[in-house]
């Protein structure tokens, strides 16, 4: 299991390359980028100033060897697999750049927003993986109950609907209507100002919102896995025979049928690191929270290929990183399962 768990470690590196000149490619492929834009801003500033003084006259704001200077500084002057390869040395070197936005170190501002990001996904796991395997196993042993029918429509409900759009009914009702909870944000305007105690409240008071919304979307699909998988291996044979034999209904469950209904759960855990990280931009859009995902949305928009290339590193160790946290999950749960 060692050899193949190294293998896998090993496997992250092409991977990762594969995935990283991918993206690196068409950013320099797609239009609209940093020198673009800035040639853009100068010809409205001159139809501005044109205006104001009367001149009809348009004329490319920028010279050749200005554009040239800005391709060599920005990196544009060098074929796309040479520009690769020094963008790649800077990021082994812990470097990934500037943004060509606000002009601040890329890892800075990642640094910033991961704590955020961090914050609301780890509470979203804790909080699905907490309550829906719990409820699946209630659904399973209930199954077609008045328990059961109620809890489906809430759960396929919250499914059908997306959770930046609970966030928005929520918003609308809770924080404009009734004015229970705050408009957006994750602190209040007096923070500062605030004792320890009441700062944790107000933190918490500004995640109710933003942390449902961002739990409604996971919460169906692991309840009803839970459910469904817990279902199938109580009609199984194995389970049958235990009880036949004389063992407990309840333990039959949760020392036999149990385990092996986490294994799927398993294998989805892995693949939920980059999610903490990566977050949700449209949450954070609608509650104006700054976080990963809505830097990322950012960045594409204004086409920041610093800050896009920064978040995919980040964002893409992860999720490889997490494929490996799987197997090893699964390997926990299921001791019958060897890696070779």
């Amino acid at each position: 299991m060692t050899a193949y768990f190294i293998r896998r470690l090993l496997l992250i590196i092409p991977t990762f390359l594969g995935i990283t000149v991918v993206v690196f490619v068409i950013t320099r492929m797609v239009p609209g980028g940093p020198i673009e834009r800035i040639i853009v801003q100068a010809r409205q500033m001159q139809s501005s100033l044109g205006m104001a003084s009367g001149a009809a006259e348009q004329r490319q704001p920028l010279s050749d060897d200005q554009i040239a200077r800005l391709k060599a500084y920005y990196g544009f002057d060098k074929p796309v697999l040479v520009s690769y390869g020094q963008w790649l040395v800077k990021v082994l070197r812990g470097d990934l750049g500037t943004s060509t936005r606000y002009y601040d170190p890329v890892w800075r501002m990642i640094a910033e927003r991961i704590p955020i990001s961090l914050y609301f996904g780890i509470l979203t796991l804790v909080v699905v993986y907490g309550v829906c395997i719990p409820l699946g196993i209630a659904k399973a042993l209930r199954h077609k109950s008045g328990f059961d029918n109620t809890t489906s429509v809430v759960v396929f409900v919250g499914y059908a609907v997306p959770g930046w759009v609970i966030g928005v009914l929520l918003l609308t009702l809770l924080a404009s209507v009734w004015e229970v909870f705050p408009l957006g944000g994750l602190t209040s305007d007096n923070f500062p100002d605030l004792t320890l105690g009441e700062q944790i409240v107000d933190i918490l008071w500004h995640t109710v919102l933003p942390l449902t919304a961002y739990v409604a979307g996971s919460f169906a699909v692991m309840t009803m896995l839970m459910k469904n998988t817990l279902m199938d291996n109580l009609a199984a044979d194995y389970v049958r025979t235990a009880v036949a034999k004389g063992l407990p209904f309840r333990r039959a469950v949760f020392r036999h049928a149990l385990r092996n209904s986490l294994i799927p759960i398993a294998t989805s855990f892995g693949n939920n690191v980059s999610v903490i990280v990566s977050g949700s931009f449209l949450i954070e859009k609608v509650f104006n929270i700054n976080g990963m995902g809505l830097l990322g949305y950012e960045s594409v928009v204004e086409r920041d290929y610093p800050v896009v290339l920064g978040i995919l590193v980040v964002s893409s160790l992860l999720f490889l990183v997490g494929n490996i946290l799987s197997d090893l999950c699964v390997a926990v749960v299921d001791p019958r399962v060897r890696f070779e």
